[in-house]
């Protein structure tokens, strides 16, 4: 193959997750689980199985030693790519029990979760060193757009990037980004099944099943139905299911296609999380100055409305990926995928913003609304291979992208509205009846009160429609067995177009913004063994206004749309290692510094632009392995030094001075965060892990005001083989049952983490 990351489907092992016990399925979830039942016309050999998962085993070659990329825009192994990535393999994110991409991710430091608010939605809001990485997600290296929370259940792993990221996807954040590698059908039968219970009404169940389809081609099929109440929180909660069928056309020849379906379909009440203790400086209130934590409250506090709050989301993807090798050293690649999402809500905000919780003890239920839908039609077109020139050895892969994206988004209206009818305002003086129950207490609001009101979808529709035109390469080129020198060049078009219809309280909005800019990556890496490197890179990142689609923070505006891209660079030494006979422990540190220099914020005439700095350092450390044949280890370390060099300019008067937030910490950024995840297995039979993920501080705000404070958090698990074909596999998650706060980006409240928790897991295969 052209590169060895070419083969990694051929290397990596999977195991399935926990599913539960008596969920009620969807009736198209029911028809493709009964398949499971069909006869195997043969069965995988035993020593390929890993408990409930078969793993692949190659055939005339030898697995690289430490993790394996399917990104195959990377032209060298990960022991020479000249990056931090953290690879999280499907046996971790079995063995501690994650249900969830946000799950998975608690064993990444470096990454937080954010709230959803400041333009934010719910869904996954990753910030990773730092920045904000929300529209920085991709299934097989295609970006997966729209405002989602994503499951695992055919996941084979999960790869975060961490450092600038355009080169490799475009626009982008400059923190990194994460590519979920989706399961694929295999050359030979396979069953495998997991049923899970357990506390807060916890109930999984997954299934696989693997079938070939004469000598060349073969069917796999996976599917999923998932429930739970989210440990120590009243009301919050929910239930989804899944289904992935995928086939793949010419396993052995020269010509390959992969046709796969994805769709993803939930419902919940999404958590309302704690408000902050707000500091108060000045006026009648200060001598009630909060300390800027969230209030002391009992954990179970729930500040929404079961009978207002939803949230219901979908998501379908079809891929057609089509592949032809020319020779053992040139093959090309073109995938076409459309994706439509769905985001639906009505979600409360316990809103402190008028001082209510200080002056008077009560929480206005801000209604935070929409109702989004984001469809995405993409083609890459890639040629990858190896090849001799001058005398050098060279590994490439060079594209092109066209995406196109479309956003609709609205917003729900209630009658009467959701306003204290007291007043007029969103002050809340009082709590209960009076208020139409918009208003609560903060020490005990309860969650069944009876309100009532009409809701329907508002006019002011948002459309958005995104292209985006892009050319790249990548080549590693091999000055000798010691010296490589890693390059990277990416051209970007975007176009982005805004329109909101005009209803009888607002006007209508247009914005548009057509730029491109070219993204670039280099390292030079050292090989003083062939189980080591050390290099020096540097890598580039551009964020244009309306990077998101108009379904989040970057959201375009006509206040915006005439903005460069906001760029960022970063310069890393870093060190990779694979230790131990059989390179079975891989080590990695890294030094970065990232800087954006022209970062949007207010100017000193009081319009937006791109004048602002931001500044990271940082020391990551990562190991991945195992430290003998029977003791896997997974985790790491990472500090990050974020400043907020340059703010720009707040109001004072009628003139505009300097940020008083100049030289603050990044908000949703620790200074310090590490995990750790190992298991021992005592006997053939029997396995026991542990965990404990930490971080310090992390501040809500750039005023630096408010903040939760830091954590550690534990977890177990204990598995065992009753027979070759069925484990039981035990999840204690939080053991401690550790208050503490997971979600922070917002300065009106933080999200609460779930409490302790037990799952009781059956894996079976047959």
């Amino acid at each position: 193959m052209p590169n060895n990351n070419k083969q990694q489907a051929s290397f990596i092992k999977s195991r399935k997750h926990a599913p539960q016990f008596r969920v009620t399925l969807p009736a198209p979830a029911l028809a493709m689980l009964a398949t499971l039942g069909m006869p195997a016309a043969h069965a995988a050999p035993d020593n390929v199985i890993d408990q409930s998962i078969p793993a692949v085993q190659v055939s005339g070659a030898k697995a690289p030693a430490g993790p394996v990329s399917a990104n195959d825009k990377f032209t060298a192994p990960l022991l020479d790519t000249p990056k931090s990535v953290t690879v999280v393999t499907a046996e971790t994110i079995s063995q501690t029990g994650a249900v969830s991409l946000t799950d998975a991710l608690r064993t990444v430091p470096g990454i937080t979760i954010g709230a959803a608010e400041g333009g934010n939605p719910v869904g996954d809001n990753l910030f990773i060193r730092g920045y904000n990485a929300q529209t920085d997600t991709y299934i097989d290296g295609i970006r997966d757009a729209g405002s989602q929370s994503r499951e695992i259940f055919n996941l084979e792993q999960v790869e975060v990037v961490k450092g600038p990221n355009s080169a490799y996807g475009g626009r982008s954040s400059a923190g990194g980004g994460v590519n979920l590698v989706s399961k694929t059908a295999q050359a030979y039968d396979f069953n495998s099944a997991s049923v899970g219970i357990g506390s807060d009404k916890y109930k999984r169940i997954t299934g696989d099943v693997n079938r070939a389809l004469g000598s060349n081609s073969a069917f796999r099929l996976n599917v999923m139905a998932h429930e739970n109440d989210v440990p120590g929180r009243k009301v919050v909660g929910g239930k989804r299911w899944g289904v992935a069928p995928t086939v793949t056309f010419g396993l052995t020849g020269p010509d390959r296609a992969i046709v796969s379906v994805y769709h993803l379909t939930s419902h919940e009440i999404p958590d309302t999380g704690i408000p902050f203790n707000n500091p108060v400086t000045s006026g009648a209130d200060v001598g009630k100055n909060g300390n800027g934590t969230p209030f002391a409250v009992d954990r179970e506090t729930f500040y929404g409305l079961a009978n207002r709050d939803f949230r219901d989301t979908k998501s379908d993807v079809g891929t057609i990926d089509l592949r032809h090798e020319f020779s053992k050293a040139l093959s090309l690649r073109n995938v076409t995928r459309y994706g439509k999402s769905t985001n639906d809500y009505v979600w409360t905000q316990p809103d402190d913003s008028k001082g209510n919780t200080v002056r008077y003890g009560t929480v206005w239920r801000r209604a935070n609304t929409r109702a989004t839908e984001t469809a995405t039609i993409a083609n890459v077109t890639s040629l990858s291979g190896e090849l001799a020139a001058a005398g050098l050895k060279h590994s490439f892969n060079t594209g092109i992208e066209f995406d196109r994206e479309t956003t609709d988004r609205g917003s729900y209206i209630f009658t009467p509205g959701t306003n204290n009818p007291l007043t007029g305002t969103f002050t809340c003086p009082t709590s209960g009846a009076a208020t139409l129950y918009n208003c609560t207490t903060l020490a005990n609001p309860n969650p069944d009160d009876p309100w009532v009101a009409t809701r329907s979808r508002s006019g002011a529709l948002t459309h958005v429609s995104t292209k985006t035109r892009a050319a790249y390469a990548f080549d590693t080129i091999e000055i000798d067995p010691r010296w490589l020198l890693n390059l990277g060049l990416r051209w970007d078009d975007f176009q982005s177009t805004l329109d909101t219809l005009p209803t009888a309280t607002t006007a209508a909005a247009h914005a548009t913004v057509d730029t491109d800019f070219v993204s670039s990556q280099a390292g030079i890496v050292y090989k003083p063994s062939k189980n080591g490197s050390i290099y020096l890179s540097y890598a580039s990142s551009a964020t244009p206004p309306g990077n998101d689609g108009g379904d989040g923070l970057d959201a375009l505006t006509a206040v915006v749309q005439n903005l460069q891209p906001q760029r960022s660079r970063n310069i890393e030494l870093g060190t990779k290692w694979d230790l131990l006979p059989g390179g079975r422990l891989s080590v990695t540190g890294a030094l970065f510094k990232s800087t954006m220099n022209n970062a949007r914020v207010t100017a000193p005439d009081g319009t937006t632009q791109n004048v602002g700095r931001k500044e990271i350092r940082g020391v990551e450390l990562g190991f991945s392995g195992k430290l003998a044949s029977a003791w896997t280890v997974f985790g790491g370390y990472t500090w990050l030094d974020a400043e907020i060099a340059d703010n720009g300019y707040i109001a004072s008067g009628s003139s505009f001075v300097p940020s008083p937030y100049n030289g603050n910490r990044f908000p949703s950024t620790p200074k310090n965060s590490a995990s750790l995840w190992t298991s021992y297995a005592f006997t053939k039979g029997f396995t026991a892990g542990f965990g404990v993920s930490a971080m310090s501080k992390v501040y809500a705000n750039v005023n630096n005001n408010k903040a939760v404070p830091g954590y550690a958090r534990f977890d177990a698990m204990a598995s065992y083989a009753v027979t070759k074909d069925i484990a039981l596999q035990l999840n204690l998650q939080n053991l401690t049952d550790k208050l503490y706060f997971d979600k922070v980006s917002s300065p009106h409240y933080a999200g609460v983490a779930p409490g302790r928790s037990a799952t009781l897991t059956a894996n079976f295969k047959f």
